[in-house]
């Protein structure tokens, strides 16, 4: 089968690989209807050390299951699934708790951006979609694989309410989704902080109340205005550098929570007396553990109610993926979707 592999900084590449098989009773091979490239991919993209041989790429998926293990349960052959970007066997305590990312029989899938997909912990980690599937709604599954629940759970973990203030940091896919889910659940002001005019116009019809371009102490004054000085009960980080943390620092109101998603690219930022203690702020986020919010998000999708598959711009064939990275990372696209039979 054919797959994208990165070899590199900048080096992504499509190839012939083995096709994948059971390895678990637990088990399934998914055949790929729709993937997409993810901004957590650029990370490695910026930054993986050279491999010839290259490691196969992607995390998002939708698909049709082709070959079940015996001890899989909950979905058959022939289903159209929505896969998580972790899978967990959704029986442990964490699982049970809504926190399949810290499952200890789970982990991270790698290699989505192919024709086809191992699944580990098929009965835990895959949610069939009911009855006929318009195709239409394909762009608006796909992000359940990851970011609507993304925006879902950085909203969530701050908890944002009705009368909600909230600023959402990072224009990308995440942060766009992050305004949709803080106005459905109920977020008055919505103050979006990003500078890429297509996107934050999205970004209004999702729900932003206020955009603000300007970046560091300057966009933070801004924030400031627009809330009477006091700042947002709720601030969703959804870029990972250093400068959006520091950016949530000076937009966050005494006593509000700062809630990241945007995988850190730092190992230490500021928690102290100055920064977090001395005004009460939480400080809280992490990987979304997507399977618990699913069958919450699902229904919306299915009706119509939302369309968070507006964040995809652009869809490709798979022998074009190395260039959907380019386009992402020179910001000509938004998020590039994937279509192996293309």
């Amino acid at each position: 089968m054919r797959a994208a592999l990165i070899h590199g900084a900048g080096d992504v590449r499509v190839a012939d690989v083995s096709d994948p098989a059971l390895v678990e009773p637990t088990d399934a091979v998914v055949r790929v209807v729709v993937t997409c490239v993810c901004g957590s991919d650029l990370h490695p993209y910026h930054s993986k050390p050279d491999a010839e041989e290259g490691d196969q790429i992607g995390h998002e998926f939708v698909g049709i299951v082709e070959e079940l293990g015996d001890q899989v349960a909950g979905v058959s052959v022939g289903d159209m699934v929505i896969a998580p970007f972790a899978y967990a066997d959704d029986a442990c305590d964490y699982c049970r708790e809504g926190l399949q990312t810290s499952c200890p029989n789970g982990g991270f899938h790698s290699g989505a951006q192919a024709e086809k997909i191992r699944v580990p912990q098929a009965s835990g980690s895959l949610v069939a979609v009911p009855g006929d599937v318009d195709q239409a709604l394909l762009p608006s599954l796909l992000t359940l694989t990851d970011v609507y629940p993304t925006g879902w759970h950085a909203a969530v973990q701050a908890g944002v309410g009705p009368g909600s203030t909230v600023t959402v940091i990072g224009d990308g896919a995440v942060g766009l989704l992050a305004v949709l889910s803080a106005k459905q659940l109920g977020a008055t002001t919505i103050i979006l902080m990003g500078r890429h005019t297509a996107r934050t116009d999205l970004g209004r019809e999702f729900g932003a109340t206020h955009v603000v371009a300007s970046r560091g102490e300057e966009g933070i004054a801004e924030v400031r205005a627009i809330t009477d000085g006091e700042g947002t009960h709720a601030v969703l980080e959804a870029v990972g550098h250093m400068p959006a943390y520091e950016q949530a620092l000076g937009a966050v109101r005494p006593g509000g929570v700062i809630s990241r998603v945007g995988v850190p690219q730092y190992e230490e930022a500021p928690v102290g007396f100055g920064s977090l203690f001395r005004h009460n702020i939480t400080l809280t986020g992490g990987p979304a553990p997507v399977r618990a919010y699913i069958e919450q998000l699902l229904p919306a999708v299915l009706d119509g109610t939302v369309e968070p598959g507006r964040v995809f711009d652009r869809v490709i064939g798979l022998s074009e993926v190395p260039e959907g990275y380019r386009a992402m990372d020179d910001r000509e696209s938004l998020k590039v979707m994937v279509d192996p039979t293309r």
